[in-house]
């Protein structure tokens, strides 16, 4: 019962992968904004820039991940 539900949590394929990434960059920029209204001037566009960046690596990470798992499984 534990690894059925464990595997709902597991990215498969791309277009999964896409999707979490968006939902994360979604999220970054939402934050972004907070940070430019909690602090305004240059300390809340560096805030706001370092929230869409991390998303760029955390999405690159994800994606190579995904092909190197294809890469080591071949049939």
């Amino acid at each position: 019962m534990f690894r059925n539900v464990a595997r709902l949590f597991v990215i498969k394929t791309k277009f999964e992968a896409f999707l979490v990434i968006y939902g994360l960059g979604t999220g970054a920029i939402e934050r972004g904004v907070h940070y430019l209204q909690q602090y305004p001037g240059w300390g809340g566009y560096l805030l706001f820039a370092a929230c869409p960046v991390a998303v760029f690596m955390a999405g690159a990470r994800i994606l190579d991940s995904i092909e190197r798992e294809r890469r080591d499984f071949i049939p």
